[in-house]
């Protein structure tokens, strides 16, 4: 079996796959690039593009990211994740929704970029610490045969001020239950109870009694876009099962719905602590696996544990 492999318009080469290897150190020492290298990674099924800008550079990330996010002519993926050099930390991480969005934060997506970056070398750090839009978190690594498995993020303190999620407190009204504000939507007709919190980026989590019945593709963008949320905002529905469990759906800002939610999965936990739903260390189902999450006592930090999965690499043509 032959690969065609085409590099820009003009250079096409032929080749077996055992001679692979060679005839992309041959297009490199010719000076030759086949496209954008990447590798394609999910956590828990939360599945972004990444680019190791140590060797890439991308011009244009807000571009590139729906163009390689989409399924059916691009990669596919819930956005676009560069790993870059930092002067801070060990490494850098910007992420890109779908939709081409920057977001602050993506807490699937750093333990990913975690694994990438001990996996191939960029840094043997552990713990290991990484750049993001909410400043530098720390990340313990757990090791199966010498490569990255599971990965323990310290997420930093929940934000809960409303000017600092941000939500507009004008645009909406306090409930009966501590920490839970009442939103108005769809021209009125609904009213529902939401607690919202902060991980870097901004979540609203709503308690229902059937997670499964919630309508995600009616309700999550008329969430998403309220007036309410200047940044908009990433929305979850979670089902309590006891003190120590609880199951939730997300529809994410900038990429619709999605198999997880790591940053969400930790918000929809500080919510369920605040409102006494919950104790503190929580098991967390998703549609694409499960999350541990702790908010911790000692120091009013959140952490989430779990696995981070590398699928495959390649070359993108823009």
């Amino acid at each position: 079996m032959h690969e065609k492999i085409t590099c820009f318009t003009f250079h096409v080469f032929t080749f077996s796959p055992s001679s692979r290897a060679f005839i992309w150190l041959y297009s490199q020492f010719l000076g030759y690039h086949c496209g954008m290298r990447f590798t394609k990674m999910h956590g828990i099924g939360n599945d972004y593009v990444y680019v190791n800008c140590f060797d890439e550079k991308v011009a244009d990330p807000v571009r590139i990211a729906p163009l390689v996010s989409d399924r059916h002519t691009g990669i596919g993926g819930d956005g676009l994740i560069l790993i870059m050099p930092s002067e801070k930390a060990d490494v850098r991480m910007r992420m890109f929704n779908a939709d081409g969005l920057e977001g602050e934060m993506c807490g699937n997506g750093i333990r990913c970029v975690a694994k990438y970056a001990y996996d191939h070398g960029l840094s043997k750090k552990n713990p290991m610490r990484i750049e993001t839009g909410r400043g530098i978190l720390s990340l313990d690594l757990k090791l199966k045969d010498n490569k990255v498995d599971q990965v323990t993020v310290n997420m930093a303190e929940p934000i809960l001020e409303l000017p600092k999620i941000p939500v507009d407190r004008e645009r909406v009204v306090k409930s009966a239950r501590e920490h839970e504000y009442r939103i108005s939507i769809l021209q009125g007709n609904e009213l529902l109870d939401a607690v919202f919190v902060s991980m870097g980026n901004p979540h609203a989590v709503f308690f229902v009694d059937d997670v499964k019945s919630v309508p995600l593709e009616r309700i999550g963008p008329t969430i998403e876009h309220h007036p309410a949320f200047s940044k908009r905002i990433n929305v979850h529905w979670a089902q309590i099962h006891s003190r120590t469990e609880l199951t939730m759906r997300t529809w994410e800002r900038g990429s619709g719905i999605t198999l997880a939610c790591g940053t969400g999965a930790c918000a929809v936990a500080v919510a369920a602590i605040l409102t006494g739903r919950t104790d503190r260390k929580l098991l967390t189902h998703l549609p694409g696996g499960d999350l541990s999450i702790e908010w911790r006592e000692s120091d009013n930090n959140v952490y989430m544990t779990g696995p981070a999965t590398e699928v495959f690499s390649g070359d993108w043509h823009a």
